[in-house]
């Protein structure tokens, strides 16, 4: 689902391919600029909101192909990433099932080598495609230092565990039910 133009979507390609299913390219450039368009006529939008805005519609792209062929939506992310809420929430943080939420970037990695995947894709520096970073540019720190601390306790330099701890204490909330009102609670209270 490029937005525009997609650099790596050979990427994407090759991973079909090798994996012999049934895709369909869907461009969301039309869709994304209408809809920034409408939106800015009407407020001013942050540049969080112009990243993740592509992510969003991706997803609804993602439901909309799944509903016509009564498929089902994985959620992609990770241990690693939502350790740290590196996921656009109401993007690829949600799907209706999640395979690799309790494995680490680096436990990934040893899955997909483990089943034959081919290895441009597996040892492919991630990158969200949105921002012109890696993530670990936009990070600030590296995966191996984030699995190691998470699986084994062992400590980064002081600045990225501060860093890591602030993450993921703000990013909490992305992996929690949705907040709701107990009538049943409060009506017993």
């Amino acid at each position: 689902m490029p937005n525009g133009a997609q650099a790596d979507i050979s990427s994407s390609y090759l991973l079909v391919k090798h994996l012999g299913i049934k895709y369909y390219e869907v461009n969301i450039k039309d869709s994304y600029d209408g809809l920034v368009n409408e939106l800015k006529d009407k407020m001013e939008l942050t540049d969080q909101t112009m990243i993740n805005l592509a992510p969003r519609l991706r997803m609804a792209t993602v439901y909309a192909v799944s509903q016509s062929h009564n498929g089902r939506v994985a959620n992609t992310c990770n241990l690693s990433e939502d350790y740290v809420g590196y996921s656009t929430r109401y993007g690829d943080s949600v799907g209706d099932f999640s395979p690799l939420s309790h494995f680490t970037v680096t436990e990934v990695l040893q899955i997909g080598s483990y089943l034959g995947l081919p290895k441009e894709l597996v040892y492919k520096v991630p990158s969200d495609g949105l921002c012109g970073q890696t993530d670990e540019d936009k990070l600030g720190f590296t995966y191996q230092m984030l699995d190691q601390y998470i699986r084994e306790g062992i400590n980064p330099p002081a600045d990225i565990k501060k860093r890591i701890d602030y993450l993921h204490k703000i990013n909490q909330f992305k992996l929690e039910l949705m907040p709701s009102f107990n009538y049943e609670e409060e009506k017993n209270s």
